[in-house]
């Protein structure tokens, strides 16, 4: 019985060696694709995680890494497709209080943090921490993903920034929703201390007043805005559904 159970896994070992020697070159092939992909991926990873600690950060606090690496994939994406103008990179991370300075605009020309401030999410979007949002006019919600600043106008909250949403399905919508950069008295720390969060707009990434003009000067003109949550698919899975 014993020598029976033995010879039956010989037999086993056998057949498979002889199936794996058959197909091995292909493997092989199978194998080094692998093995590039990786060392390409790794090589992406790792040239992120220089960008990011070699930022000058001007005394602000670092953007946390993994809102800070699907933007950039996201920013050097589309650069390649010709839409980026300005080596200006606009991160939002909703994953983080309201009451929290959770904007960054970063000049990768020079690696250096150029403002970090308060910003808005919409009212329907949840109360101090962003949960809801949708791509839908009227819903009064935030869109996540990546956008293309667009022309400064003057409107009814003064010096404003059109945005324009570059993924399908996700915040296409921007433009005809209204969905723009603006300034408002319910982006600051007095209305925090008031009311134990920040003010909530209709779906606009608000801003402090003091601060609206300096930031859409610095970003307009086809610069790149990133809203960033994590439960948001990851750049990687959503690349192909960019606008071209």
């Amino acid at each position: 019985m014993i020598y029976s159970t033995f010879l039956t896994l010989i037999l086993f070992f056998l057949s498979s060696f002889s199936i794996n020697s058959s197909t091995s070159e292909e493997n092989k092939k199978n194998i080094s694709k692998i093995e590039h992909v990786s060392n390409i991926k790794s090589k992406a990873d790792l040239f992120i995680e220089s960008v990011y600690h070699d930022l000058n950060t001007n005394q602000f606090t670092l953007p946390q890494f993994d809102s800070f690496s699907e933007a950039l994939k996201g920013y050097y994406r589309l650069k390649e497709k010709g839409l980026v103008k300005k080596e200006i990179l606009t991160l939002i991370d909703f994953s983080l209080s309201s009451n929290t300075k959770r904007l960054w605009v970063i000049d990768l020309a020079n690696n250096t943090i150029l403002f970090h401030s308060l910003v808005a999410h919409g009212r329907n979007t949840g109360e101090e921490f962003a949960s809801n949002f949708s791509n839908k006019t009227s819903s009064f919600q935030s869109s996540l993903g990546f956008y293309a600043t667009g022309e400064v106008y003057k409107g009814k909250h003064g010096i404003s920034l059109k945005l324009d949403g570059l993924e399908k399905g996700v915040n296409c919508n921007a433009r005809n929703r209204a969905v723009v950069v603006h300034g408002a008295d319910y982006v600051s720390d007095t209305f925090i201390k008031q009311h134990k969060r920040l003010g909530r707009s209709q779906g606009c990434p608000a801003l402090p007043n003091e601060l609206t003009q300096p930031i859409i000067n610095t970003i307009k003109e086809q610069s790149i805005l990133f809203i960033y949550h994590p439960s948001r698919k990851t750049t990687d899975e959503i690349i192909e559904k960019l606008t071209s």
